[in-house]
């Protein structure tokens, strides 16, 4: 994937994450690098880099839409012809196809982003595995899901989200 499809998705995935249920527009990605991180990109500028007229990101844009996006910056750059999105050794693998499947589900329930956060911030977990299996454990104690679920989620928060 090159550079210009990677920040078009992050545009597309930004928008339903801010509950938007739409990509957000290079104008308000723009207003909101502003608004939120003090720092200016022009929309212009945007528009070459995801209509691949820039093909390369300058260091401090590149550092700046990695910031707001929360990708690492070196996601920011034209893969390698032949690259793969799992890595070969055994060690990693799992849980980086797990992290693959979380964030997919990202994708499948944009329309529910309280759901699409919350996928996303398993999959950012350096241990992915570990929130999983103790999501397991919270579901065989018995009431301790609701227990929880009182504590850290009240139930006006759940009431708005529903309506």
């Amino acid at each position: 994937m090159n550079v210009a499809a990677k920040i078009r998705y992050l545009r597309s995935v930004e928008g339903h994450l801010r509950g938007l249920d739409r990509e957000m527009t290079q104008k308000e990605i723009v207003a909101a690098i502003k608004r939120e991180m003090k720092k200016s990109i022009s929309q212009s500028y945007l528009s070459q880099l995801e209509n691949g007229t820039r093909k390369h990101l300058t260091n401090t844009t590149r550092l700046l839409l990695a910031r707001f996006f929360k990708v690492h910056p070196g996601y920011l750059v034209d893969d390698p012809e032949g690259f793969q999105t799992e890595l070969i050794t055994d060690l990693s693998e799992q849980e980086d196809k797990l992290d693959l499947w979380l964030i997919q589900g990202v994708e499948r329930f944009r329309r529910d982003p309280p759901l699409a956060e919350a996928l996303l911030k398993v999959a950012r977990h350096e241990d992915t595995r570990k929130c999983i299996l103790l999501l397991a454990e919270v579901l065989d104690a018995p009431g301790l899901l609701n227990r929880l679920w009182d504590v850290l989620k009240p139930k006006e928060v759940l009431r708005d989200e529903l309506a």
